[in-house]
């Protein structure tokens, strides 16, 4: 996200009830668009595929393909994506522009051999289905590990315009794949989905390609050891894999879940309502991007600058002052937004779910779900917090313990019923969460002491 905050500022300053309605819609679709229209896609295809697909259930099959290609992929570079966009940051801001194109296609290579390889072995020992359908995942899951690092790398170029208008392409063409190719029953969605992410890579490189010259075809130099930031590869990992973990109890819980294609398996009973719920942190995000984005980075580059320059202890305290109550004042607006979302779904969602067709039985998961992706809206506002403050450590101790307690408590929730499910998952991003703001207190309280030693070494 680094950058949008300039984006931001520029349509703010006209100092309007249009302009700042104008932030935060802009804001909300960067921030959600393109996961919201990567699952509307996906959906729009099963949705289209539905009475064409015969029997149905391969439709079923295709999105809980797709769930896991996602979840994989996600978890696989999940490290690669920070400890990779914080080396281009580092090049960037030391002006060797021609090292970053060569590092990005060297990346590439590594991950397309990686994922290649590693995807060959578990479609061939774990999966019997055709050949045909291990040759698209396989395909599916090498594209999805590129996309992930092209997009984050792509945002750095501050292209967020551009980053939605293609994806808005891509998933537009992939839809209408789905609907040519649909003849081919799960190969034709699975390939829809193909052309869709490809086209998206493709496009993205050539936007990468266009904007960065170099001399060189394919470099490795990110992997120095002066440019390795470890604590950053196992963050995206144990991040990502903390989201997925409740999720994959449940799916390998036989009493909660159900075989659907060669081993992967699904809830119904859990996926479903966390799939909604995810749907009402938009504007929190929204939110979130514009006050962090926006007054905590103004007044965080304020503050370093005159600490660069030089300033007055005075003149440095009184900003750090501001920056403290931009942050306090961010989070609190997060909350109030956030927290005013769950109660309207918390009184329309009775309605929702009968106007979706699915039975009140998933109210009270519904509810907890929704509390619990509320607040890991606020989580991640802290960990952008801590990345500017260069809290490497805190952010990784905040995400290891996400992992292991949302393990864990999905664990204990699944042994004592379905009264409690979703129970896990909400609780570890709450004890997170007040940890974080426990470790910010401090943070900020020896952020004088910390800047100077670390400056004076």
């Amino acid at each position: 996200m680094a950058g949008i905050g300039f984006e931001l500022r520029k349509i703010l300053s006209r100092d309007s009830y249009t302009a700042t309605l104008h932030a935060y819609i802009y804001a909300g679709l960067i921030s959600s668009g393109p996961w919201v229209l990567s699952i509307i896609s996906v959906m729009l295809v099963g949705i289209i595929s539905l009475g064409i697909v015969i029997p149905n259930t391969l439709v079923g099959q295709f999105l809980v393909t797709v769930t896991y290609l996602m979840a994989t992929s996600l978890i696989l570079t999940g490290g690669l994506q920070l400890f990779f966009t914080r080396f281009v940051s580092d090049r960037l801001f030391e002006h060797q522009y021609e090292q970053i194109l060569p590092n990005l296609l060297g990346i590439l290579l590594l991950v397309t051999l990686s994922a290649g390889v590693l995807g060959i072995i578990v479609l061939a020992v774990l999966f019997d289905q055709p050949l045909i359908y291990r040759v698209l995942v396989l395909s599916n899951f090498v594209v999805l590990c590129n996309l992930w690092l092209v997009i984050i790398f792509l945002s750095g170029m501050k292209a967020y315009n551009r980053i939605l208008l293609v994806m808005l392409v891509g998933y537009t063409l992939m839809v209408a794949s789905a609907y040519v190719l649909s003849f081919l029953k799960l190969p034709g969605l699975l390939l829809a989905l193909l052309i869709g992410h490809s086209t998206l890579l493709f496009l993205f490189l050539y936007d990468i390609l266009r904007e960065y010259r170099a001399e060189k075809l394919i470099a490795f130099d990110f992997l120095d050891r002066r440019h390795v930031f470890l604590s950053l590869l196992a963050t995206g990992f144990f991040y990502n894999f903390g989201i997925w973990i409740d999720k994959f109890l449940f799916w390998f819980n036989p009493g909660t879940s159900n075989i659907v294609i060669g081993p992967l398996r699904a809830s119904i009973l859990y996926d479903l309502p966390i799939f909604l719920a995810y749907l009402a942190i938009i504007p929190g995000m929204a939110v979130f991007l514009v006050r962090i984005e926006t007054d905590f980075a103004e007044w965080y580059d304020r503050l370093f600058r005159a600490i660069r320059e030089g300033e007055t202890l005075q003149h440095i305290s009184s900003l750090k002052t501001e920056m403290t109550l931009s942050i306090r004042q961010g989070l609190l607006e997060i909350c109030k937004v956030q927290g005013l979302t769950v109660v309207l779904l918390f009184l329309f969602a009775p309605r929702l779910l009968d106007w979706l067709g699915i039975s009140s039985y998933y109210l009270p998961l519904f509810y907890i779900d929704l509390i619990g992706v509320s607040i890991q809206v606020v989580f991640m506002a802290l960990l952008n917090v801590f990345f500017y403050l260069d809290k490497r450590t805190v952010v990784l101790e905040l995400c290891v313990l996400f992992a292991v307690l949302n393990g864990a408590l999905t664990l204990l929730s699944m042994y004592l019923g379905p009264s409690f499910f979703g129970y896990g998952f909400t609780l570890s991003l709450l004890a997170c969460v007040l940890l974080g703001l426990h470790r910010l207190s401090t943070a900020l309280e020896d952020l004088e002491y910390d800047t100077f030693m670390l400056s004076s070494r």
